[in-house]
């Protein structure tokens, strides 16, 4: 395990598991005999404020998409992110209208997107 204490690092996979879950990101089935499985591997860091101290613990079930083979595994590769003139946009239109800006964060972003073809994980 990654982390000093392994109770946080085992909690921090938990509710990874749970966040999974909750967002039906799977359904078990049988591997068809002309698929190939992926394997998958937990990506842990530790998230801390600028004074040093920590804020939480972070686990990742991550896929190990780099032994999928182009046109058979997958057809097209995309990441969905803001684009930068998008950023520049609601900046500007905010400083125009001296409107204040916030932020957030969602941490499962990226749970919410659809998949074109379907992927098998071990």
């Amino acid at each position: 395990m990654a982390f000093k204490d392994s109770d946080k690092g085992l909690a921090a996979m938990k509710e990874e598991l749970e966040s999974l879950s909750n967002n039906n990101t799977w359904v078990l089935v049988n591997l068809p005999s002309d698929r190939k499985a992926i394997g998958n591997r937990w990506i842990f860091k530790v998230k801390q404020i600028a004074d040093g101290t920590i804020q939480h613990f972070k686990a990742r079930l991550a896929v190990k998409g780099y032994s999928q083979n182009c046109g058979v595994d997958f057809s097209v590769t995309f990441s969905l992110v803001v684009r930068w003139d998008t950023i520049r946009t609601v900046l500007s239109i905010a400083a125009a209208r001296k409107l204040k800006l916030g932020q957030f964060v969602v941490k499962t972003a990226f749970l919410y997107g659809d998949l074109s073809e379907d992927i098998y994980m071990i």
